[in-house]
């Protein structure tokens, strides 16, 4: 199993340059400089390529991109053209807030997507799988900023109970972990309620009532278990739109995370910044569908097994 993770953990590294490239040319293609971004519009053209080459925005395409990659390999991640700042101090400030919010998204999500998809799978055709279909696809309809400012009114303007941006209290993450979760519930519950009703068909589910085993122990020792396993990968999956929605989510409740600040930079063109912010994103996602491969071997010995036969050979 170590070798496994091992070797798995090792396709990081040309996913992460992969996206690192491709930031870096929609950055390099898009119009615009940051010196006329940093200077403003009414900034004479020779401050503004006196700017760029102080920044060493002028250099050829290629070598700004290995430069970057030789600076990463060092651990170094740049410097902000906007504030002259290292990404590295304004990462470990805004990193907590970004993973707090994510995390926090994705355990809620999954806990209540797989909890009522299985009731709903269990009920097939009740009041409940009705009620929930509805609302998973009501919630997956609705696009997240407008969940967003739609919770801001109504617990934030008129009802004071929570506030409206900020992070200054674990009160300020409830609307935005609710905002993430809206959408992600809704998919993990869908795919869950497929997932479990697909397992419940299966014949050992029929053999294990017809030697008399309870529908409580059906459920969560035989059917439960092999549901779990596409589901895994759903969550892992769910993680990438999380990491996505938090950029609009921070941006809209005025969040100091990884999200707002990588906005921030696209704004401004700061390209050490946007791919920094990028590389350490696409790095804690590669992990995450690391841990999810693991529990793929955990849970399905079919994983192991082959693994254990091409080692043999």
């Amino acid at each position: 199993m170590g070798i496994y993770a091992i070797r798995r953990s090792l396709y990081i590294i040309p996913t992460v340059v992969g996206v690192a490239f491709i930031v870096y040319c929609i950055m390099s293609l898009t119009p615009g400089d940051p010196g006329r971004l940093l200077l403003g519009l009414s900034a004479d053209q020779s401050a503004v390529d006196a700017m760029n080459e102080q920044l060493g925005y002028n250099r050829p395409f290629f070598v700004r991109f290995f430069d970057y990659l030789a600076n990463l390999v060092q651990g170094d991640l740049g410097v902000s053209y906007r504030t002259r700042t290292s990404f590295t101090g304004d990462l470990f400030a805004r990193l907590p807030v970004t993973l707090t919010l994510g995390l926090w998204a994705l355990a809620v999500s999954t806990i209540i997507g797989v909890l009522i998809g299985v009731l709903a799978a269990v009920k097939q055709g009740s009041a409940l799988d009705v009620q929930s279909t509805v609302t998973a696809l009501l919630f997956a309809s609705i696009p997240t900023f407008f969940v967003g400012l739609l919770l801001i009114y109504i617990f934030a303007v008129t009802l004071h109970w929570l506030p409206a941006s900020g992070v200054s209290s674990p009160a300020g993450y409830i609307l935005p972990v609710v905002t993430l979760t809206a959408g992600t519930v809704a998919v993990v519950m869908r795919f869950a309620r497929t997932t479990m009703l697909d397992a419940i068909r299966q014949d050992y589910v029929r053999t294990a009532r017809a030697k008399g085993a309870s529908e409580a122990r059906t459920i969560l020792k035989h059917t439960l278990k092999n549901a779990l396993i596409p589901i895994i990968t759903l969550v892992g999956v769910s993680f990438g739109a999380v990491v996505g929605g938090s950029v609009i989510v921070e941006n809209i409740f005025n969040l100091p995370g990884v999200g707002n600040y990588l906005l921030v930079a696209i704004r401004a063109k700061d390209m050490p910044i946007v791919l920094s912010c990028t590389v350490v994103l696409a790095v804690f996602f590669c992990i995450v569908m690391l841990i999810v491969d693991i529990l793929h071997a955990v849970v399905d010995p079919r994983v192991r097994q082959r693994y254990q036969n091409r080692r043999r050979a």
